[in-house]
């Protein structure tokens, strides 16, 4: 049974821990997950609406959600 507290995904950096704790968590089961996603590399800093990081953000949640079916197997 998978038991991890992931952090909660409020920036980039706790993004990173995330993907770190569930491919370790793979690794140790001996599963691989796929790539995590690309950190945006277009933002222009002003805020925009439908800003790059949002998409980013909405990749990791899927990536996230999609890893915890894999290890719940």
């Amino acid at each position: 049974m998978l038991n991890l507290i992931l952090p909660p995904l409020t920036d980039k950096d706790a993004a990173q821990r995330m993907f770190k704790l569930l491919q370790d968590a793979a690794a140790a089961q001996g599963v691989e997950l796929r790539t995590p996603p690309s950190e945006p590399t277009t933002c222009c800093g002003k805020g925009c609406n439908g800003c790059v990081w949002e998409g980013y953000y909405e990749a990791v949640v899927y990536w996230r959600d999609e890893a915890l079916l894999i290890l719940s197997d």
